[in-house]
C-alpha cells in the first residue's frame, strides 16, 4: 500500500518533555493526537504541564481560552498502543536506547495501519536499523525536533537507507504544516545538530571538571563571549544529562573519535540521578515551584 498523503491522526509514543511538546504542536495544527505512555502517572503529569503552559500563553495574550480548550480536546491519553490503529503517522519519542526503540517500532509496525509512516525523534540512533525491524522500512524516517518543541523552529529530517521519496515528502510537508523549518541529513550518528553540539557540551564539562572556572562562568563565556542564547551547561540541563551522555556514547562508539568521549563528571552526575531540569538538579539546581535557577554550591 502507498504512503498516506492525508494525515489526520498522529500517534506519539512517550509522554516526557519531547513527546509532550510534539503532541502539542501536532494538536495546535489541527491534528488529532494519541499520546501514549506505559505509566498513567506520567501521562497525567504531562497533561497537567501542558495545560499549565497553555494557560501561561493565555495570560500573555498569545492564545485565547477557547483555543487552549480546542487544542487539549484533540489530545487523547492512552496506555494502549492498539489505539494507534487510527493513526496515519506515528512519532516515537522514548528514551535514547536502541533496544527500547527497536521494540517500539516492532509494535508500531504491528498496530498502525499499513499506510502509516513511522518516525523517530531519536537524537543519534540509526534510522536504518530501526527501519530494519519493521515490515515497512520504506515508510520509516527520522523527525528530530529541537527542545523545547513548541518554541524551537528546526526539525531534522533523517532518511534511512530504505526511506522512500514519498515518505520523505510527506514528512517534510507535515513539518512545514507545524510551522517548522526542515534540514535534511543522511543517517549518520548524531546527524547534524548533535554531531556539532555534543563535543561542545563535552568540552564545557571537561573545563568544569578541570576546575578552570565555575558553572556560571562557563555559561557566561558562551552567552556573552560567543553570542549563544544559552550556555552549554544550561542547555545540557534542559536536554537532560542522561540524554547527553547517551548521545555521546553513541557518537564515540560509532565514530570512534576521542572528541566524543563523555567526561567523568557527566557520567557521575547521571549516576547520581542529577539529570537536569527534569529531576530538579543537574549543573544547576531548580526550584520547580517557582522555576528559579540557582547555582549548585
Amino acid at each position: 500500500m502507498s504512503v498516506t498523503t492525508n494525515i489526520r491522526c498522529v500517534g506519539v509514543v512517550g509522554a516526557g518533555q519531547m513527546g509532550r511538546g510534539i503532541a502539542q504542536v501536532m494538536a495546535a495544527s489541527g491534528l488529532r493526537v494519541r499520546l501514549l505512555d506505559s505509566d498513567t502517572d506520567v501521562l497525567n503529569h504531562s497533561l497537567a504541564l501542558l495545560r499549565r503552559d497553555l494557560s501561561r500563553s493565555i495570560e500573555k495574550g498569545r492564545m485565547k481560552p477557547e483555543e487552549r480548550d480546542a487544542l487539549l480536546s484533540r489530545i487523547v491519553l492512552t496506555t494502549d498502543i492498539a489505539s494507534f490503529v487510527e493513526c496515519d503517522f506515528a512519532v516515537e519519542a522514548a528514551t535514547e536506547d536502541q533496544a527500547v526503540k527497536r521494540d517500539i517500532f516492532r509494535e508500531l509496525d504491528h498496530y498502525t495501519p499499513e499506510h502509516a509512516i513511522l518516525a523517530s525523534n531519536t537524537s543519534s540512533i540509526s534510522l536504518t536499523k530501526l527501519a530494519g525491524v519493521t515490515g515497512r522500512p520504506e515508510r520509516v524516517i527520522g523527525m528530530h525536533f529541537m527542545n523545547p518543541v513548541p518554541r524551537m523552529p528546526l526539525v531534522e529530517i533523517i532518511r534511512a537507507l530504505q526511506t522512500s521519496d514519498a515518505t520523505y515528502e510527506v514528512t517534510s510537508e507535515l513539518a512545514r504544516r507545524l510551522g517548522k523549518t526542515c534540514i535534511t541529513t543522511k543517517d549518520m550518528p548524531g546527524f547534524v545538530v548533535n554531531r556539532m553540539l555534543i563535543p561542545f557540551i563535552n568540552e564545557a564539562c571537561f573545563v568544569l571538571q578541570e576546575g578552570l572556572c565555575t558553572v556560571e562562568d562557563i555559561d557566561q563565556a558562551s552567552e556573552l563571549g560567543l553570542s549563544h542564547p544559552m550556555g552549554p551547561l544550561k542547555l545540557a540541563d534542559l536536554i537532560g544529562l542522561d540524554t547527553c551522555l547517551a548521545i555521546a556514547e553513541v557518537l564515540q562508539r560509532e565514530l570512534g573519535e576521542d572528541k566524543y568521549r563523555p567526561p567523568a563528571i557527566l557520567r557521575n552526575y547521571v549516576a547520581a540521578g542529577w539529570l537536569g531540569r527534569k529531576t530538579g538538579r543537574g549543573f544547576y539546581e531548580y526550584d520547580t515551584a517557582v522555576e528559579r535557577q540557582r547555582k549548585v554550591a
